[in-house]
């Protein structure tokens, strides 16, 4: 990946107007200059969610949050810097170029973007409209009826059907102007030009004969498809998905997660299903924090994006022997992201949406909320398979259960699984500690790893000098005057006023200050945020000079305070009193030069 540059990030956040970005995701109220709102990010039942269409920026003087437009985009959204820069910029249709990335058509592959998902946006119409209308569609709707499914509901989500024939989709598409390179592209015409059933014919429609499942990104958008088949045939898969595109990639995406991720951040758990019906069934009966993977099993990527969201994962896998093996081949792709397992059981012959249906709600809200640690469900499950009299099967178990532990990387987390299996298996933890493999440390290095530790509020004069190098043109150029590397570098809470100072910010350029705010850490830019939010005082040319003043007398006293320290310590020579007595003389002739009845007499 390549690096964005500072002009980039400044023209995104130029022709993103923070006012209207926040109030596409809830209602803003004005409030003299500013607009204001409940805060997202905490509970509170007073507005302390300010916006500042002259700043480009937000504050929340609740929670502390706050910073530019990129930086509400990422917290809201869940999303890391680059995909909030490329989400702002798509939607003021800027193109991002990055630096020192791969060498790409930026302009050729934002439109084959567009274009396929404009094929995706009409092909999902036009599946849809074959499930309400068409008359080849009728069993379809029967078993969709059969199982829960609305006329409503199928709108809300959709759902479509492809009719059973070779080439009806790709017909319908070429009709309509689209390139068949595209139709290929898209994942929803196949080539086969030996195809034995269709001699004269090359390209033929993937999905035939199949209720359809619209795929959506994060924000909506139609990426790819799943198709059932309403009767299981032999030989046939029961789930058909769309290929790996440059729109879809089938490892990183959630199925729903556009309709639930408001509802997971609220309840910080997520409830994970295998299909598209169980989270249908699930959302319309109001269990709305649910996601289903793109197959059974999680994938890395799937758990990142989920950790995002939530702290806590419930695995809602059928209660068979597949959905058992879907449950543990998620585990460690989960663990290696800290997330919290449980295991709600279904019953025997039942998936989410048979259940919920059969039973109603509040009998899958019971077992979500009884649901099992996934360690104590697993224990009992391979115990119960185990021969624990025999030697050899229980150290086998052990071995088993403690590769598994490796995984999990929290150590209290870890302590707490060792002690319960170590006591399953009737050995002292200390024992079964040896059998659990260590992991490797994963530290972290370059700016990246230091930007996220947070950074407490700086002293008085810092800030107050902070609030001006980033408001007054003036106060910035005085400071820039000063020899300030050197005096800041021997403060021990300036590093913040030492960025601003470094950076070229203009103060009075909403967007250059959007780019400024965009390299610093999520707790530097809630401070920046603060501050550009408070009032300038009125004669800041000479409070600058006051408050330089203020830090440059403390450097002096502290170096005044350790110099005399020194010069009381046992053993000195003759040369290293006589030089700690100058070095104190001359630090108190430039406190005295520098004190404020020393500059009125001159």
């Amino acid at each position: 990946m390549g690096t964005i540059p500072t002009e980039a990030i400044e023209q995104i956040a130029a022709a993103n107007d923070i006012v209207e970005v926040i109030g596409s995701y809830f209602p803003l109220k004005r409030a003299g200059a500013n607009f204001k709102a409940l805060c997202p990010f905490h509970q509170e039942k007073t507005p302390s969610f300010h916006v500042s269409p002259q700043r480009q920026t937000f504050h929340c003087f609740g929670c502390g949050v706050g910073g530019s437009v990129f930086r509400f985009v990422m917290d809201y959204e869940h999303i890391d810097f680059p995909a909030a820069v490329h989400k702002l910029a798509a939607r003021v249709g800027i193109p991002v170029v990055e630096k020192g990335g791969a060498i790409i058509d930026e302009d050729r592959e934002r439109a084959v973007r567009r274009r396929l998902l404009q094929l995706h946006a009409e092909a999902a119409e036009w599946f849809h409209g074959n499930l309400i209308k068409r008359e080849f569609a009728t069993p379809a709707r029967k078993y969709l009826k059969e199982r829960g499914i609305t006329a409503e509901i199928a709108k809300r989500w959709q759902i479509g059907y492809a009719p059973d024939e070779w080439d009806a989709f790709g017909r319908w598409a070429r009709d309509r102007g689209y390139d068949p390179r595209d139709l290929v592209a898209s994942g929803l015409v196949k080539t086969k030009d030996d195809a034995v059933d269709a001699p004269s014919r090359s390209a033929y429609d993937r999905f035939r004969g199949r209720i359809i499942f619209p795929i959506c990104n994060d924000v909506g958008e139609v990426i790819a498809f799943s198709g059932r088949l309403l009767k299981d045939e032999e030989g046939a898969a029961k789930y058909l998905n769309s290929p790996e595109t440059p729109l879809f990639r089938k490892g990183k995406v959630l199925f729903g997660l556009d309709k639930t991720k408001r509802a997971l951040i609220e309840a910080n758990c997520a409830i994970v299903c295998e299909g598209q019906l169980d989270l249908i069934s699930l959302f319309e009966a109001g269990i709305t924090n649910v996601v289903a993977p793109q197959g059974t099993a999680f994938t890395e990527d799937q758990a990142r994006v989920l950790k995002r969201y939530v702290n806590e994962v419930v695995l809602c896998f059928d209660a068979d022997v597949a959905g058992k093996k879907a449950a543990e081949r998620s585990l460690e792709a989960l663990l290696q992201n800290d997330l919290i397992v449980r295991v709600a059981e279904m019953p025997a012959g039942e998936d989410p949406d048979s259940l919920i249906r059969r039973k109603g709600r509040k009998e899958f809200e019971k077992r979500v909320a009884t649901a099992q640690a996934f360690f104590d469900y697993w224990i009992e499950s391979e115990v119960a398979t185990s021969d624990l009299n025999s030697l050899t099967a229980k150290m086998q178990l052990a071995r088993k259960l403690g590769e598994t532990v490796s995984r999990v990387r929290d150590p209290l987390m870890r302590g707490e699984i060792v002690s319960q299996m170590s006591a399953r298996l009737g050995v002292s933890p200390a024992d079964f500690e040896t059998l659990v493999p260590r992991q490797k440390s994963e530290g972290f290095s370059g700016s990246q790893g230091l930007r996220s530790q947070a950074s407490p509020a700086p002293r008085h004069e810092i800030a107050m000098l902070c609030l001006l190098a980033l408001r007054d043109g003036e106060a910035r150029d005085f400071l820039h005057g000063q020899n300030w590397r050197e005096i800041l570098a021997q403060v021990p809470d300036a590093e913040i006023l030492v960025c601003i100072l470094e950076s070229e910010l203009r103060p009075s350029d909403a967007a250059s200050l959007n780019a400024f705010m965009a390299t610093l850490s999520a707790t530097d830019e809630g401070l920046v945020s603060s501050w550009l939010l408070q009032k300038v005082p009125p004669n800041a040319g000479t409070m600058v000079g006051k408050w330089w003043l203020g830090i440059r007398q403390a450097v002096l006293r502290r170096h005044l305070e350790v110099a005399k320290n020194q010069i009381k310590l046992p053993g000195l020579t003759t040369g290293a009193v006589v030089n700690l007595q100058k070095e104190i003389l001359d630090l108190q002739e430039q406190l005295h030069e520098l004190s404020p009845a020393r500059k009125a007499d001159s």
